[in-house]
């Protein structure tokens, strides 16, 4: 039976905040009193949770409300934001998401401020506000079943904001570091307030890849913000499935991956190659270069990438890092696989590992890897060919025989 993996996609067109994505769970079926139990198992006071419905601009979605008590608000350092969390009766993956969510606001912070993450008093996002805010999104995200989150490019705006550290230039310097840590993509948008606050920019940075993914959509979510724009000024997000790494009767397995190119005109190939080394040592899937001419027929190298929707950004910032290419394509891939097993097998000259291709579960084609069968070529003396034709020969047998045992029995 096809197995399915739940998928959030954050649109942010209108910017983002924290009680703007929380919002948007909630307007996509998240029930609010199951949000405010799982909130209660915090050793938090002094607020309460309020879910309008408000239409603007002829669209209608949720504004959540956190109402604080006429109480002193502490200012927290990280330490005391994990030790709430960890004394809380949350899920583990919970705990460990949000607190790796503010462990990301106190390293922006103290590089901001040039002091260590131990001296950062958390202000603004150390408020119950906020703390709501990042642990309510996590616990919505797990309580809905979501586990691949996706945003969209980010619209920063420009301007100036009031924090506690005074007035700040927009976009505010801790989500600027927020958002460059992970290579998010930005886009401008001409209007003089800020539209990514630090708690969304951290939010968004340790949970999603930035990115629009394939999704077959079941419901769709507006969190509003409180700020009247010329448009609906809300965050919306995309809840749905997609088909990840199952097995269907043909034999075959599906899954999704992140496709990476950049064309290359001014390279040399002695780079190429050591760049091909970083990238599969970092974690990439398969990388190839295709030659194709570009503008003025000037001959060029597409390189392309194959990785795992995790290693998206880190992936991409070394091809910036290491290649002479101005811009990296994403694109996010459907793939089609063929079963496949690993076995071992004897040959005149000594033990070769072969991969086995299955389709419906009957062997179609056997691979002896290349590193074996070179280094007996090297060792013995005999043709590389004829060691990898008799490693193949091998394989084929014991196949052929595992398949007449299985159909007797």
């Amino acid at each position: 039976m096809t197995s399915f993996a739940r998928r959030a996609y954050f649109d942010c067109y209108s910017g983002a905040a924290g009680d703007m994505l929380l919002g948007t769970l909630l307007d996509a079926g998240l029930p609010l009193g199951e949000l405010v139990e799982a909130l209660q198992s915090l050793p938090l006071e002094g607020y309460r949770l309020r879910a309008e419905r408000v239409t603007r601009h002829s669209i209608t979605g949720t504004k959540l409300h956190v109402e604080l008590d006429a109480i002193e608000q502490h200012q927290r350092h990280f330490s005391d934001i994990e030790s709430l969390l960890r004394n809380s009766e949350l899920p583990l993956q919970v705990i460990a998401q949000a607190t790796a969510v503010f462990r990301r606001l106190a390293e922006a912070e103290a590089a901001v401020h040039g002091i260590s993450m131990e001296q950062v008093h958390f202000h603004e996002v150390g408020a119950v506000d906020s703390i709501v805010d990042v642990v309510g999104c996590v616990w919505g995200l797990h309580a809905l079943g979501v586990t691949e989150v996706f945003a969209s490019p980010l619209p920063l705006g420009a301007g100036w904001v009031d924090t506690a550290h005074g007035r700040l230039p927009v976009p505010a310097p801790t989500t600027l570091r927020l958002l460059a840590a992970v290579s998010a993509p930005t886009r401008p948008l001409d209007v003089q307030v800020e539209m990514v606050t630090p708690t969304a920019a951290a939010l968004l940075a340790e949970l999603a890849t930035f990115a629009q993914p394939p999704l077959l959509l079941e419901s769709v979510g507006y969190g509003f913000g409180s700020r009247e724009l010329p448009w609906p000024n809300a965050v919306r997000v995309w809840l749905g499935r997609a088909p990840a790494a199952s097995s269907m009767s043909s034999g075959v397995e599906q899954d999704t991956v992140a496709l990476l190119e950049c064309n290359l005109d001014d390279i040399t190939g002695e780079t190429l190659g050591y760049v091909m080394e970083r990238l599969l040592a970092a974690g990439a899937l398969d990388v190839w270069f295709t030659p194709i001419q570009m503008k003025k027929n000037r001959p060029a190298v597409k390189l392309a990438v194959l990785a795992q929707l995790e290693d998206m950004p880190h992936l991409s910032q070394l091809l910036l890092r290491e290649t002479t290419t101005l811009g990296v394509r994403q694109m996010i891939v459907g793939r089609v696989k063929a079963e496949r097993e690993h076995i071992s097998v004897e040959t005149p000259w000594g033990t070769v590992a072969v991969k086995v291709k299955r389709l419906a579960g009957q062997p179609v084609a056997a691979s002896p890897e290349y590193e074996d069968c070179a280094k007996l070529a090297r060792k013995t003396g005999e043709p590389l060919l004829r060691i990898y034709a008799a490693a193949q020969a091998a394989a084929m047998a014991v196949l052929q025989a595992g398949s007449k045992c299985s159909n007797s029995s």
